[in-house]
């Protein structure tokens, strides 16, 4: 068994389109999935836009007994895994089911699974509140169903850093297949666009009220006012490389090549934010060098903040407008724990493709010394670096290397 983790398959779910190609060929044209929330009238509360998976129907893609268990965070990432599967060409019924785990992430649980049953207690009593209740709200939900669907019973877990916790996920599914698993599925979805979801996201103070959705989410913009929430995520499969070639996998993507996480000081403490030694820890985990990166996928708070502290680490390893830097999540807002995986997902797509997807709508300020994409820019792309920021001061960095170099 070698050292090299790839991924072999993919699944997306997000605002902007159904399934991984949907979803690339939306974003390579800049078409968005924000706009106004759907699923709640937000019209009493001061942030009204939202990235939502429109026209998702449950029924169409799991079996009905499953529906009543599930909230729609869970719901969506079954498709997901479903989807990186079939895209690995794996078949988990020929598989030793205990060489194959699931590591995902998770920010908020299951929110609106949560809310209908207290809604069920409050106003109608106790005796309807439903027995699923006790798991379908919990952060670990997502990888236990995953795991009894596919009958993945190796090594398994849940980590819950907010955005960040995405490739923290990835990382230590990394982990698990060099100590010997043969296949760990890995990633992240969230859903949380509900009214307790949303109280809840709205008390961060970083949420955009801007209600024109092209105007709402404008990361390293000098008109950056907040975030725009969204739902979805991708999960990605995770192999040895050399198993993954003996078994004659459909496709390798790219290669885990590096991880590097750190946790900010408290604000007031006068110490520096540590996004830059993140990245420095995952560089030298790949044994890369800055000059090495062909482009950076930015955390992108849209938080003026926030914005100028990663656009300083961003600046301070690799020097001013030295490398490209791109925010496809612009299109699809922040998906807490999905976002940074489906960040992934698309650099493994660029390094396919050879393009770099743009960082729609915004106009980048030229003090923060970024190049910014902000259209598609037809590249090679061998190597990549993913940043995910998530709140109360997670960093995590994660490198990839094309299947050309894995």
């Amino acid at each position: 068994m070698s050292s090299h983790v790839v991924v072999t398959g993919i699944g997306v779910v997000s605002p902007n389109g159904f399934g991984t190609q949907e979803y690339w060929d939306a974003t390579v044209a800049s078409r968005s999935g924000i706009g106004r929330i759907k699923r709640f009238d937000p019209e009493r509360y001061p942030s009204k836009l939202a990235g939502e998976v429109d026209g998702f129907a449950a029924e169409e893609h799991l079996p009905s007994r499953l529906i009543p268990q599930t909230d729609r965070m869970t719901q969506l990432a079954l498709v997901g895994a479903d989807h990186a599967l079939a895209d690995a060409g794996v078949s988990t019924e020929e598989a030793d089911e205990y060489g194959m785990g699931v590591m995902t992430a998770s920010t908020s649980g299951g929110f609106e699974f949560g809310q209908e049953q207290l809604k069920n207690l409050w106003s109608k009593g106790s005796q309807y509140v439903s027995a699923y209740q006790s798991f379908a709200w919990f952060y670990a939900v997502n990888t236990g169903q995953i795991s009894i669907r596919h009958g993945l019973r190796g090594p398994s877990g849940v980590v819950v850093g907010d955005q960040a916790g995405g490739l923290d996920a990835l990382a230590h599914a990394r982990r698990l297949v060099r100590k010997g698993s043969d296949l760990i599925l890995s990633g992240g979805v969230d859903a949380a666009i509900c009214p307790w979801g949303w109280a809840a996201q709205l008390t961060t103070g970083r949420m955009s009220t801007e209600e024109r959705p092209d105007r709402a989410y404008l990361p390293f913009d000098a008109d950056a006012c907040g975030y725009v929430p969204g739902e979805g995520g991708a999960l990605l499969i995770l192999e040895d490389a050399e198993a993954a070639r003996r078994r004659g996998a459909r496709h390798v993507y790219g290669e885990i090549s590096g991880y590097g996480s750190t946790f900010d000081p408290r604000p007031d403490s006068g110490r520096e934010p540590t996004l830059r030694a993140a990245v420095d820890i995952a560089l030298a985990d790949a044994g890369l060098r800055p000059q090495d990166i062909d482009v950076v996928f930015a955390d992108a708070a849209g938080v003026p903040e926030l914005d100028r502290v990663e656009a300083a680490a961003i600046t301070g390893v690799f020097g001013p407008r030295a490398v490209p830097v791109t925010a496809p999540k612009t299109m699809t807002g922040r998906l807490g724990s999905g976002g940074a995986p489906l960040d992934v997902a698309t650099a493994l797509l660029a390094m396919r493709d050879g393009v770099i997807p743009p960082t729609a709508h915004v106009t980048p300020r030229a003090d923060y010394g970024l190049d910014l994409v902000t259209a598609p820019r037809h590249t090679a792309v061998a190597t990549a670096l993913v940043l995910a920021r998530g709140h109360g001061g997670f960093n995590s960095a994660l490198v990839l290397r094309s299947s050309a170099r894995a």
